[in-house]
């Protein structure tokens, strides 16, 4: 049994302290299978502590009436504390999550880093007042912080989303409650001590994690003015249905069934290659995943063949070995659920070419071999539900119209991607997928563009000035005519 990392106390109004019930969470190696942290589970109780501690924060305290300058030097630290923490927080991750720490590194704590980076550098360029000549007279437009935000957090990638929420929200001069998941707990505690060390004021950031059932209590909170949820499109139908009763103002960031579509021309050699990593991205536990992959018939036996070859040759094992490409999942429940989804696969009538069990080798931990399926029909299950594991299926099609016919056949809309010789044709199929997020010969975010869905993958956009946008009312000021306000 190794060390198990206990935390006692809540992170409520600009300190750690005591939480109201004795509840325990308890984190679970994915690798070993034992204990190896524990914290506070939140309350309701605690729950209305940090959502009072963050209104007072805005209602009263200094944080949305600083100067934008001011708050972006504050952040400025605490984004500083990310970078001279990474390599602590991605292993810490890691060893929640099984996400390899090779691309831990850089999804886990990097990106998180560029999200601060964006925003800080938004926050100096943006249009916080607007000047505009009426027909009456002219009126400033405001933009203003929306108020008192709860972050719910999705265990995969944990930080990421959590930066994704906070750093648009603080640099609105928003007042946070960041909700993490109860499998990735103790990262949120990093988040804390960096936030004190930075000198954040009293009550701007509260973490409070908790399961599923006091999460929804603090979607339904009367004292939230936003939510930011990021998780499953059966979670997001709940925290919708319970803002919708306050018409608390949502951004849902929820599941996907991704197709990259490979045109006739499209060389192998490099689509292959360039593909691969994202349709297995963080061992398929990624709502981003390119998890169907769409050939023409007349190169899919050919296409199967090569894609088979480079799935066998992905490294899976302890995901804090550098060298590992797969590690475990995150939790018992999702090995199972995803072993279920293998055997729907394969009661329908799929061909597993790759994988479909449990690696030999790694007796322990809740590890599942990278699987490709090919003969997939995209009307199966495991072509139209989000698997979360990985798990990838090949589906042929007839000529250019049926792939984008079967891209845009999924009550998912999240993201994709094109592999041909012409990017401009590439981009021409691109215009006609249903996504929100698409690439071309590539897979990309880039923090200065929105990313959300389409259908039941999301509401709203997180990241570019529309991330920004999200945590901000905006408010006209009537001027009388012919008056100039200062300044403009």
């Amino acid at each position: 049994m190794g060390t198990v990392t206990e935390h006692g106390k809540l992170f409520i109004g600009g300190s750690y302290v005591d939480p109201a019930t004795t509840a325990k969470l308890e984190m679970i190696s994915p690798v070993t299978e034992e204990v190896f942290g524990r914290t506070p589970e939140a309350s309701p109780a605690d729950m209305d502590r940090a959502v009072a501690a963050a209104r007072h924060a805005f209602d009263e305290g200094p944080w949305p009436r600083m100067a934008v300058a001011e708050r972006v030097e504050i952040l400025r630290r605490l984004r500083d504390r990310y970078e001279a923490r990474a390599d602590e927080l991605a292993k810490l991750i890691s060893s929640e999550t099984g996400s390899p720490y090779s691309w831990s590194i850089l999804a886990q704590v990097w990106a998180p880093i560029m999200i601060w980076d964006y925003f800080l550098g938004l926050a100096t360029e943006y249009p916080w007042e607007e000047l505009r000549q009426g027909m009456l007279g002219p009126t400033i437009v405001r933009s203003e912080p929306v108020g008192v935000a709860a972050g719910i957090v999705a265990w995969n990638v944990p930080q990421f989303i959590t930066v994704s929420k906070i750093a648009p929200a603080l640099v609105a001069g928003c007042a946070v409650v960041v909700k993490p998941s109860p499998e990735t707990a103790l990262d949120s505690y990093l988040l804390a001590d960096m936030a004190l060390e930075a000198g954040l004021p009293e009550g701007v950031l509260n973490i409070v994690p908790a399961g599923r059932e006091n999460s929804a209590y603090l979607a339904a909170h009367p004292g939230l003015d936003k939510i930011a949820f990021t998780g499953s499109t059966a979670g997001g139908k709940a925290v919708l249905a319970a803002a919708g009763a306050n018409l608390t103002r949502v951004t849902l960031e929820l599941g996907g069934k991704s197709a990259a579509i490979i045109l006739p021309d499209a060389d192998l050699s490099t689509a292959i290659p360039g593909l691969l990593p994202n349709s297995y991205m963080n061992n398929g536990q990624a709502c981003v995943a390119q998890t169907r992959v769409l050939v023409q018939r007349d190169r899919y036996a050919k296409t199967v063949e090569a894609m088979a070859e480079a799935v066998k040759a992905l490294r899976t094992g302890d995901p804090l070995d550098p060298e590992t490409q797969i590690g475990p999942l995150v939790a018992e429940r999702q090995r199972d659920r995803v072993e279920s989804y293998i055997a729907k696969g394969i009661g329908e009538g799929a061909r597993v070419v790759v994988g479909g069990g449990r690696p030999a080798d790694l007796p322990k931990g809740w590890f599942v071999e990278p699987t490709l399926f090919a003969d997939v029909d995209n009307r199966m299950v495991i072509a139209q539900e989000e698997i979360f594991g990985p798990v990838v299926a090949m589906i042929p099609y007839t000529d250019e119209a049926d792939a984008v016919r079967i891209a845009n056949d999924s009550d998912y809309g999240l993201s994709g991607s094109v592999w041909s010789a012409d990017v401009e044709h590439g981009l021409d199929v691109a215009r006609r997928v249903r996504t929100g997020n698409y690439g071309v010969n590539t897979f990309g975010m880039e923090f200065n563009s929105p990313f959300g869905g389409f259908k039941q993958s999301g509401v709203g956009r997180e990241f570019g000035p529309e991330g920004l946008r999200a945590y901000l009312e905006t408010k006209t000021v009537h001027l009388p005519s012919g008056y100039t306000p200062e300044g403009f």
